[in-house]
């Protein structure tokens, strides 16, 4: 078996973990490739040199591995999706802080865990994405998102008004300091923090959410994912700020952006004891509340 290994900087409450993960690897006899920044990054801060075969920085230096490992939080995750991309590739979320929604592997867990994925102890969760699209070549030709597309303003200035379409069929006009298009896996990020509904990722659809909106009595909307849906922004500044995920880029507010479900998913790990709403439970401290 051959197994990527992509990583971010963590604190030193997880050095004894990253050297316990590499160490299992090498009991099993897997090939490991290795990003290599976090190879950099283990070698200079972790002070470890795991046994690797190979290096990677590219999409393309991916294609003859099994699994991508993902040793971070979920936003170590979401960059993992940029290389593994359509590949089809199962990722797996192991993280090295609190329990996330995508790297959703603890620490303590972390042995057990692995030895049931060498073993093939998993199911395979599709998650869908969603793709940009605009009159120009914007995000390096990756213009896809497995969390949200957010459109806002770029400073504290005035708000921006987001005209809405589905299907070329005017929706609203939205007067606010943004706008977030996300995926039923992104109803647990940055939509949620602003009000958006939580929905199972089997859900098969689109939340239209609005960010800080100047009426209060626009509210979000859940649509089919089946659907493309048309930005056009006005607003004082001629320029405005679009992310994917953790990647952003500044716009003119003559570009319209169109969204539509992207004709891949990413395949994701996932072991007993680690469904949706038990994840769900745990990283939302549902029932904590001694009261309940």
């Amino acid at each position: 078996m051959r197994i990527a290994v992509f990583g971010k900087q963590f604190g030193e409450v997880f050095y004894n973990a990253c050297k316990s993960l590499f160490q299992i690897l090498k009991e099993n006899n897997v090939d490991v490739t290795i990003h290599k920044a976090f190879y950099d990054f283990l070698l200079t801060n972790v002070k470890m040199k795991p046994e690797v075969s190979a290096f990677f920085e590219k999409k393309s230096d991916l294609n003859d591995v099994d699994l991508v490992f993902s040793i971070g939080g979920d936003g170590t995750f979401l960059e993992a999706v940029t290389y593994v991309r359509d590949q089809g590739i199962p990722i797996v979320g192991i993280n090295s802080g609190r329990l996330g929604f995508l790297a959703d592997i603890s620490q303590g867990e972390m042995r057990i865990a692995i030895s049931k994925i060498l073993e093939g102890e998993y199911k395979i969760r599709q998650l869908d994405l969603l793709e940009l699209e605009t009159n120009k070549q914007h995000f390096g030709g990756y213009g896809f998102a497995l969390n949200e597309l957010a459109v806002s303003k770029r400073d504290s200035s005035a708000m921006i008004t987001i005209h809405t379409y589905v299907n070329d069929e005017f929706l609203n006009s939205f007067w606010a300091d943004g706008l977030i298009i996300s995926t039923t896996t992104g109803s647990t990020a940055y939509s949620l923090s602003v009000g958006g509904p939580i929905l199972h990722p089997n859900s098969k659809s689109f939340i239209i959410t609005p960010i800080a909106p100047h009426n209060l009595n626009v509210r979000p909307i859940v649509v089919p994912n089946d659907v493309e849906i048309t930005l056009k922004v006005e607003g004082r500044d001629s320029k405005f700020l679009a992310s994917l995920d953790s990647r952003s880029e500044v716009f003119e507010n003559t570009v319209n952006l169109k969204v539509k479900k992207a004709g891949f998913s990413v395949n994701v790990i996932e072991l007993e004891g680690h469904s949706f709403f038990t994840t769900l439970r745990n990283k939302l401290m549902w029932g904590v509340d001694k009261r309940n």
